[in-house]
C-alpha cells in the first residue's frame, strides 16, 4: 500500500471547535519547540566553553596547579603534565585524546552543526508562530460575527 500525501485544509473552512484543537496543538508544537531551541543553545554555550578551556591549555602551564573540572560545580586541584594533548569527551561517555588542535577542531565543528540546527529550528518556530497568528485571526474573524448575533 502506497501511503498517501497528507490532506491540506483550509482552516477558514473548519468550525470553533476545531479551530480550538488546531490551536491547541500549535501551541504544543510551539512549546515543544521552543524547549528544544533553548536545549541546543545549552549545548552550544557548552560546546563554546570547551573551545576557550582547550585554548587554556598551553605549554607554558605545564606543572601548573589548575582546577580540574569534574561536574559544571566541581573542580578539583591538579598539574597539567601534557599541554599538548587533551581528553575530549565524544559523547556517551566516551573519551579519546587528541591533540589541542584536534580538540579545537572537534569542538568548533559541533558549534557549527549545533548553530545549523538552530537556524532551523529558528526558521521552523517562525513559520509554527506565523501559522498560529493566522488561526487567531481566522478564530477572531469566526468569533465576530456570532458574537454579534447574540446581542
Amino acid at each position: 500500500m502506497a501511503s498517501q500525501p497528507p490532506q491540506q485544509v483550509n482552516v477558514a473552512d473548519l468550525d470553533l471547535p476545531q479551530l480550538a484543537d488546531v490551536k491547541r496543538q500549535l501551541d504544543e508544537e510551539l512549546s515543544h519547540l521552543t524547549n528544544s531551541f533553548a536545549q541546543l543553545k545549552q549545548a552550544q554555550a557548552k560546546f563554546k566553553a570547551c573551545v576557550e578551556n582547550v585554548r587554556e591549555v598551553r605549554p607554558d602551564n605545564t606543572d601548573k596547579t589548575i582546577l580540574v573540572p569534574l561536574t559544571n560545580s566541581l573542580y578539583v586541584p591538579g598539574k597539567l603534565s601534557n599541554p599538548d594533548h587533551v581528553i575530549v569527551d565524544v559523547g556517551t561517555g566516551y573519551f579519546v585524546q587528541k591533540t589541542r588542535a584536534q580538540a579545537l577542531t572537534h569542538y568548533q565543528n559541533k558549534v557549527d552543526y549545533v548553530r545549523g540546527n538552530l537556524e532551523t529550528l529558528q526558521n521552523t518556530i517562525e513559520k509554527k508562530q506565523d501559522n498560529l497568528n493566522y488561526l487567531i485571526n481566522v478564530m477572531q474573524s469566526k468569533m465576530g460575527p456570532s458574537q454579534q448575533t447574540k446581542t
